[in-house]
């Protein structure tokens, strides 16, 4: 329950909201899914995931996409160096220390870009494949694992 300006409790199912069903105030769910111009606003969407490399940042944010990086790597102590997206859909981060399945530590993938935004050149990797470089600023290499 919220209060406006005057005192008056409300809540968000009252007015405006409560007419507005799930596909807006002039569809349906149903008839939104089933729009005419939805292959439209898709084929746009993948347009904009191809040219614009900082849309994989956004889709990785929107879906909280978990990595599990190496304590080192965590701790901001060692660059990323080998960036693993494996076959079960499991974000890997490693620096220069060996990756201990003890020691590993999971956080958000849009954190650690926001830490190296040099890794937005890796994150469209599909399952099965892995990126390397030598240090920070050097191209990354794709390899298929």
């Amino acid at each position: 329950m919220f209060e406006n300006e005057e005192g008056h409790a409300f809540s968000l199912t009252d007015e405006p909201f409560e007419r507005v069903p799930q596909g807006g105030p002039d569809l349906t769910a149903h008839e939104a899914r089933a729009h005419e111009d939805l292959p439209f606003v898709w084929w746009v969407a993948d347009l904009v995931m191809q040219r614009d490399r900082r849309a994989w940042w956004m889709r990785h944010w929107l879906l909280g996409t978990s990595s599990i990086r190496t304590a080192e790597v965590f701790e901001l102590a060692e660059p990323i160096l080998l960036v693993s997206h494996d076959d079960a859909g499991y974000w890997q981060l490693i620096g220069t220390s060996d990756a201990d399945d003890s020691t590993g530590m999971v956080g958000h993938l849009y954190h650690a870009v926001d830490e190296d935004p040099t890794l937005i050149d890796v994150l469209d990797l599909p399952p099965g494949y892995s990126a390397t470089r030598a240090r920070v600023g050097d191209p990354w290499t794709r390899h298929r694992d």
